[in-house]
């Protein structure tokens, strides 16, 4: 207990869990914390507070945090951690009854904690020590803000040459499997002047990549009347002289209309990258989703898509074992995945989420049978990664270098590569710092990953 009753500056750790949405949050938490004159540690095994900010989305997620917090109520339970707070999106959907699930949480912050969360963190510390630490003495839940943060100020988690761009916050889409509209609430979209704000910061900063992110990236500025609002936030960020690339994130297909194809198309800027989660392809499981996509318009919009720009890149995901999926319907989800040759695909069982329509329909898949379907599916989609990977191989790209290692080996992105969740290129005798772009030949494949050298220039 020494160094908790020390007198230097306290402290704190944060865990960072969830989707890139989260990093947002928790990246504005860390300003915060860090603006709030606490001492920031990466090593919860050495930080007098800990805060987890956790993402609840499936079953998994909330798993796993809930294994970091009894690490961290563990970690003060022996005398090396004095507070132990949560925050973030598990937070929000279990409320109080999060201090049930796990003793020894000394608060529980919604998602309007996150831009007060150091005084939560003081408020907390002079709260002293409970005799009885079976239930949080700290709640700090209200409703989803009613409207969209500002983000700007953030403590970068990502590299400096490449962030996150959150545009709107929740979701207006009653998709029977999901549970973000509970969580973060209605789809509310951020003022175009603070994006384009938020944007400038980053590019000062040093970033020359920005992923536009949301959870429902083209219907943004739609809540506000405006149709066409990506398609202006997307000419409105080509005008950042240094700002390079601009990845889109999360375009729900039905809404994907000729203007933002053309305004993708047109844009030096705009990255030929494309990921529409379409999560099924029959239509009998799409309406039980609640999902406004069907097969003949999802067929033509890929169609449109490679039409209109020939190197297009395409990264979906798919939910196998969805109630009522016949063994026919999942037949039909793979011949279309054969088809469609996704560059990327992300797989996921269903999970039947509490508070969630799908979770009481009838004609719950066995969990061996998702697991089976998942496994077959994606091993038809390894093969067409694999496939589309050797068709790059002589090909000259253009690469963003992430990280550069000893003897000048490096790993950087192509444009159909996306931070955190895609393949990368591994680059040998790299001659560029971290966010440089490179000229660079493709001359072998490493399963998903591409093998590259610098071209002379």
């Amino acid at each position: 207990m020494e160094r908790i009753n020390s007198e230097e500056p306290m402290t704190v750790a944060l865990v960072a869990l969830g989707c890139p949405k989260n990093i947002v949050d928790s990246e504005k938490m860390l300003a915060r914390i860090g603006e709030g004159g606490f001492v920031l540690s990466g090593d919860i095994y050495n930080a007098d507070i800990v805060v987890i900010n956790t993402c609840g989305f499936i079953a998994p997620a909330k798993e796993e945090a809930i294994g970091e917090i009894r690490e961290a109520v563990r970690l003060k339970d022996e005398g090396r951690v004095r507070k132990v707070i949560v925050a973030g999106c598990l937070s929000q959907r279990m409320g109080k009854a999060l201090a049930d699930e796990v003793d020894g949480i000394d608060a529980i912050v919604g998602l309007s904690g996150r831009d007060k969360i150091d005084e939560i963190i003081r408020e907390t510390i002079a709260a002293g020590v409970s005799p009885e630490h079976s239930t949080a003495e700290g709640f700090y839940l209200d409703e989803s803000p009613a409207e969209a943060g500002d983000d700007t100020g953030r403590l970068l988690i990502t590299p400096e040459h490449w962030a996150y761009l959150r545009i709107s916050e929740g979701c207006d889409r009653k998709c029977a499997f999901c549970t973000i509209p509970a969580i973060r609430g209605r789809f509310r979209s951020k003022p175009q002047d603070l994006v384009l704000a938020e944007a400038r910061e980053l590019v000062d900063n040093g970033a020359v990549e920005l992923s536009i992110i949301a959870q429902d990236s083209n219907y943004y500025r739609r809540d506000m009347g405006v149709k066409n609002g990506l398609s202006e936030l997307l000419g409105g960020l080509g005008r950042i002289e240094a700002l390079m690339w601009i990845r889109l994130m999360y375009l729900y297909p039905a809404t994907i209309d000729e203007n933002l194809i053309e305004a993708i198309a047109a844009s030096e800027k705009v990255l030929n990258y494309i990921d529409m989660p379409i999560q099924h392809i029959n239509d009998d499981i799409l309406k039980s989703m609640n999902r406004a996509d069907r097969k003949d318009k999802t067929v033509g919009l890929i169609e449109n898509l490679r039409r209109a720009m020939d190197d297009v890149v395409l990264r979906t995901t798919i939910i196998v074992g969805f109630p009522g999926e016949t063994d026919g319907q999942f037949e039909e989800l793979l011949d279309f995945v054969r088809w469609a040759k996704f560059d990327a695909l992300g797989c996921f069982t269903f999970y039947p989420e509490t508070g969630t329509s799908a979770a009481d329909m009838p004609g719950q898949v066995p969990d061996e049978v998702k697991q089976h379907r998942s496994e077959t599916l994606m091993l038809a989609q390894q093969e067409i990664a694999f496939a589309r990977t050797r068709e790059r191989i002589g090909t000259e790209i253009t690469c963003l270098v992430d990280e550069v290692g000893p003897k000048r080996r490096a790993t950087g992105r192509f444009f159909g590569q996306a931070p955190h969740v895609d393949s990368v290129c591994h680059i040998s005798r790299c001659r560029s710092r971290p966010g440089g772009f490179i000229r660079a030949k493709v001359t072998e494949t490493r399963d998903y990953d591409l093998l590259v050298r610098q071209i002379n220039d």
